[in-house]
């Protein structure tokens, strides 16, 4: 007589047993098993020997694992905070520090108050939020320095060193990474900035293409111009805005070559502002090739910030220059096509395009 197949008993068959045998540290936190020959319940990460699957029960909370009578392990400590979660409200907790500091903190300053080496608490900082902590502090300063301006009657100058920047000539030098244009013009909402602009037809819509004097500032998608044109005017709401230029029309094309046939690539000057992060994850869409994709973490863990893939969903969806900065290319996890800007199905004709899997 014929073996009979092993069947599958019922904790196997529920999803999360996969995460017990990866012992998948993102599941820490979602739920808990228990183990009936030792009468204790672990997190899905535990280093213990993997328990013989008859023997395993899940429970959606260390308290619901304990009103079935199992107590916490010893080992992995499920009914406590995990180390990721540690480390993120430390990291919490010094970016508070940074936020609310008059002057801003050393590394040593954060360090000593987290109870870390410096060293280690650079990297850890740096993991935790995709950037360093003197450029959280310089990107938490330029913000302010953007709230003054707008909101505030105080001289460009009392600005500038109310923000915590030791000197203008420094600030001056990154002003227009952080402002996009000099901090007077910036406080006019963009008053005497020349913001050039073309509306065309492609295959996909509309598509509104905007230059300042720097280089393409704005390639906007849509089904309609006048929203589109809302949509610039609130960027660069006193900027003078020039349309119907017919130097303009060889720029227009360009984006829509690209748009029909993206693979091709804008080999023109690109106007991009963002925060120091934003910079970052665009720069890495920018390496993805043609006919490639990434998952959101994949581009985290590119930039050296594996714990950020939400933050990196956040810079796509700011992202303001169609195809320029091919935020199309990037899916989730599990290849699917997640939030556009300009629409999903746009997004999947561009990535269709490019023959992309």
């Amino acid at each position: 007589m014929a073996d009979r197949p092993k069947q599958e008993c019922p904790a196997e068959r529920d999803p999360r047993w996969q995460a017990l045998v990866s012992r998948d540290r993102a599941s820490d936190g979602k739920f808990v098993y228990s183990v009936k020959t030792t009468g204790v319940y672990c997190r899905p990460s535990c280093a213990a020997r993997l328990a013989r699957p008859e023997n395993v029960r899940f429970h959606d909370s260390c308290a619901e694992a304990e009103r079935a009578g199992f107590r916490s392990c010893k080992r992995c400590k499920p009914d406590q905070l995990s180390m990721a979660e540690r480390h993120a409200a430390t990291i919490a907790g010094l970016c508070r520090m940074i936020e609310q500091a008059e002057d801003t903190p050393t590394l040593d300053d954060l360090a000593a108050t987290a109870h870390l080496s410096p060293s280690h608490c650079h990297r850890l900082f740096k993991a935790m939020t995709g950037v360093t902590p003197r450029a959280y502090a310089t990107a938490h300063r330029a913000k302010r320095v953007r709230n003054a301006l707008v909101g505030g009657k105080a001289s460009v100058t009392e600005v500038i060193y109310d923000a915590g920047f030791n000197s203008s000539g420094r600030f001056y030098a990154q002003a227009e990474q952080m402002l996009g244009m000099t901090p007077s013009a910036y406080r006019a909402g963009g008053a005497g900035a020349d913001i050039h602009f073309a509306v065309g037809d492609c295959t996909l819509g509309v598509v509104l293409v905007a230059r300042s004097d720097r280089g393409i500032c704005a390639i906007l998608l849509g089904d309609d111009a006048e929203v589109l044109l809302r949509d610039l005017q609130d960027r660069f709401p006193r900027a003078q805005l020039i349309g119907d230029d017919p130097d303009f029309e060889h720029l227009i094309a360009a984006v829509i070559g690209v748009v029909e046939h993206p693979s091709q690539g804008l080999d023109l000057p690109l106007d991009v502002r963002g925060t120091a992060f934003q910079q970052r994850v665009w720069q890495a869409l920018r390496e993805i090739p043609p006919g490639a994709t990434e998952t959101y973490s994949e581009i985290a863990h590119r930039i050296g910030a594996p714990t950020a893939a939400r933050a990196v969903g956040g810079a796509c969806a700011a992202n303001a220059l169609a195809v320029a900065i091919p935020c199309h290319r990037v899916v989730r996890t599990d290849g699917s096509l997640s939030g556009y800007r300009w629409g999903v199905e746009r997004k999947r004709t561009l990535l269709e395009r490019e023959g992309a899997r």
